[in-house]
């Protein structure tokens, strides 16, 4: 099946309905209002799409109107913060998908509320989300597709939203790819760290957005949902596939980031070893110095070898052979 995705954020337009729209054979037939969706809804073949955008409560009241939909749903529909889900109330299903968008360096969640029900579909969009103008446009331009009717628009968006996660995890894949290079040549700084962890969270929460879908498709596969015809299931069982693949994306990616951590620690740990070995190598050659140094400047009159002639000379050939060999062990063992 041929995907549509759109990999950059779109401006959005002003909030209330994008589309309101009537489909016969998979072409589109009108533009209609909002009190007119009912009927059309109702004639045999035809499909009612409409597109929202943050609508208000008095919005949402008329499209109920016309569908008959669940005063739950509606509330929910209306009031954000929905985890991903499906239920229905009576012929009428109530779909809930979680957005994303990498914005200012940050995944930004959006919310996608869907009533699917026979011969109309409805999607209420909030917070940073890609229009769906794109899946609009693409599927007008294959009637046959679009003439499966609402549960094929309900393919297309869910498959719309999941496509979509993925331009988000590569770029975040390309600045995990800039860590892991970085990580190698020094240790990470307090800023690195805390990008790193933001980075993590974000990923956990993208996947904790796009998991649940996986149910929301597996009941939509069931065949316990008459508004979904059977011969879609294998659609959304290929959007089950992709949202796999974004989770194992996202968990590869999780798991580098740890590494990246890890091998950031263990660069520093080895640099301090590195600086503590040159510590010490140097306080032991030094201590030689030290000690002759010691013994000779106590004050006591009866010391041996104070009146020997050559006594000096020998006493300092004696300390720079020692620190020589010192040295040289050193910087064979790698210490210096």
């Amino acid at each position: 099946m041929e995907q549509v995705r759109n990999l950059t954020p779109v401006s959005q337009p002003t909030s209330g309905i994008i589309a309101s729209s009537v489909y016969l054979g998979g072409k589109r037939v009108a533009d209609i209002a909002i009190e007119q969706a009912g009927e059309w809804a109702a004639k045999p073949g035809h499909v009612v799409w409409i597109g929202l955008l943050e609508p208000d409560r008095n919005l949402l009241l008329r499209v109920q109107s016309q569908f008959h939909l669940h005063d739950l749903a509606i509330e929910d529909a209306e009031h954000p913060h929905q985890r991903p889900k499906i239920e229905q109330y009576g012929d009428a299903l109530f779909i809930v998908a979680r957005t994303a968008q990498l914005i200012e360096g940050r995944v930004t969640f959006g919310e996608t509320h869907l009533f699917v029900g026979t011969g109309y579909i409805v999607s209420v969009r909030h917070g940073p989300s890609t229009s769906y103008a794109a899946v609009r446009q693409h599927w007008e331009s294959c009637p046959h597709s679009l003439a499966k009717g609402e549960d094929f628009v309900l393919y297309a968006i869910l498959d719309f939203i999941v496509d979509n996660y993925m331009p988000v995890l590569e770029q975040i894949e390309d600045e995990v790819e800039a860590i892991e290079d970085k990580v190698l040549l020094k240790p990470m700084t307090g800023a690195d760290i805390e990008r790193l962890y933001m980075l993590r969270r974000d990923l956990l929460r993208l996947r904790n957005a796009a998991l649940p879908l996986v149910e929301v498709c597996r009941r939509l596969t069931s065949a316990e949902l008459p508004q979904i015809h059977a011969a879609m299931h294998p659609l959304f069982r290929d959007v089950t596939d992709h949202i796999r693949t974004v989770q194992e994306k996202i968990d590869s990616l999780r798991e580098v980031l740890a590494f990246a951590f890890e091998a950031s620690l263990l660069v520093g740990q080895s640099q301090e070893t590195a600086i503590s070995k040159k510590l010490a190598s140097w306080a032991a050659i030094l201590a030689v110095p030290t000690a002759f140094a010691g013994i000779y400047g106590m004050n006591f009159t009866d010391m041996p070898e104070l009146k020997m002639e050559y006594g000096y000379p020998v006493i300092l050939l004696v300390m720079a052979s020692i620190c020589s060999f010192l040295y040289w062990r050193f910087k064979k063992n790698g210490w210096l």
